[in-house]
């Protein structure tokens, strides 16, 4: 507890990039917080404040943004993360630096710093540990609490799992998303699923029309494999298919550029959602449905209609563990490692209890983090 301040939350995302997942996931924890503590002073720390509050400022009504832990980490980039979160700490923790002009103030001040889940913190963006080295300085200054919910931590940069594993160690809730970063955190961890699967609900789908038979994700961001050839790889695929209506999905406008500009191309009548669109209206997803996607996301949320898909890891070490960890908890899609032709799946998503069981999970996780003794 902080004595003398407003209860005070403060979410720390990649929010803004934009893309899809992380939009989805700051959006459900604004949701949540709207309904359990409409009048608590809310700030985002994320990567991208203004974008990010031209799509998320309504969902509470006391949210402001900023991009302060996120700054530290990129001012003090550096090959080694165990320097970077050295560097970030010791911003956050100095006494004499004065908080109210560079944004400090409400991180050093909060009565809860919440990570919210994604898959930031791992071997491909290193530095990012300096994250959870800002929240535990943060929290031992104040009293608050840290927390982290539906993390994916793998792969741990190499020779660093003993850094992940110390700064955990500070945080009064743990939780992740996948069996790897249970293993990675150890004994403090709990497992749930994604954060998303806290606000999984009809806004989520859209479907006020008829949506495409067939919809396709695809991104070159991280891929071991070339736009030319997954485009490619996907025409073969639905001929195969005899797919006739098909759906492409933007997940990132700044990363998809050239993956879907090639599939435009090669699909010239297909129709496209763009990032706005889903965000907006919902994922065009149905039973009987079939998908095939790279991104981790639309996985999520199409199996939760009740689509099939088939899910293809670009990134065995880093896809592969997240779209794992998916069907390791009741999603019925396959799970692609290659590039031959897959049989068009007819298997559903996830069962209707199991949408039940992993909301209750999380909502179990979100009780812990916002615990009434933090309401002030």
């Amino acid at each position: 507890m902080v004595d003398g301040e407003r209860c005070e939350y403060y979410l720390v995302c990649p929010a803004g990039i934009p893309n899809y997942g992380d939009e989805l996931i700051a959006a459900t924890w604004l949701r949540h917080l709207a309904q359990v503590a409409p009048d608590a002073d809310v700030v985002v720390d994320c990567l991208g404040p203004q974008a990010a509050a031209d799509r998320l400022r309504g969902l509470h009504p006391r949210v402001r943004f900023q991009n302060v832990l996120w700054q530290l980490c990129v001012d003090h980039w550096s090959p080694d993360p165990a320097a970077t979160a050295r560097a970030v700490a010791a911003t956050v923790d100095a006494a004499g630096r004065p908080a109210a002009a560079d944004g400090l103030g409400a991180l050093r001040h909060a009565r809860v710093v919440h990570l919210l889940g994604g898959g930031f913190i791992n071997a491909i963006w290193a530095p990012f540990a300096g994250l959870l080295a800002g929240i535990t300085a943060a929290t031992r200054r104040s009293g608050g609490r840290a927390a982290m919910t539906g993390q994916g931590l793998w792969p741990p940069a190499e020779g660093k799992s003993g850094l992940i594993r110390s700064l955990a160690e500070g945080f009064e809730v743990v939780d992740v998303r996948d069996e790897a970063s249970a293993e990675l955190v150890g004994c403090a961890a709990s497992r749930s699923c994604d954060d998303v699967f806290l606000g999984m609900g009809p806004h989520l789908f859209d479907s006020r029309d008829e949506v495409p038979e067939v919809m396709v994700s695809l991104q070159s961001l991280l891929a071991e494999t070339g736009p030319q050839d997954l485009v490619g790889f996907v025409v073969r695929t639905l001929r195969e298919w005899g797919a006739d209506r098909v759906g492409l999905l933007e997940c990132a406008p700044d990363q998809d550029v050239d993956v879907l500009a090639a599939a435009r191309q090669a699909l010239p009548d297909a129709r496209v959602y763009s990032m706005a669109d889903v965000l907006r209206d919902g994922l065009p997803a149905r039973p009987g449905q079939a998908w095939l996607t790279t991104r981790f996301h639309p996985h999520l949320v199409a199996a939760a209609a009740g689509a099939a898909g088939v899910a293809l890891s670009i990134k065995p070490d880093y896809y592969g563990i997240k779209h794992r960890s998916l069907t390791d908890i009741g999603s019925k899609w396959r799970l692609l490692e290659g590039l031959d032709v897959p049989e068009r799946p007819t298997a559903g998503g996830y069962r209707p209890e199991d949408l039940t069981r992993l909301r209750a999970a999380k909502r179990a996780v979100a009780d812990r983090v916002y615990a009434p003794d933090t309401a002030g």
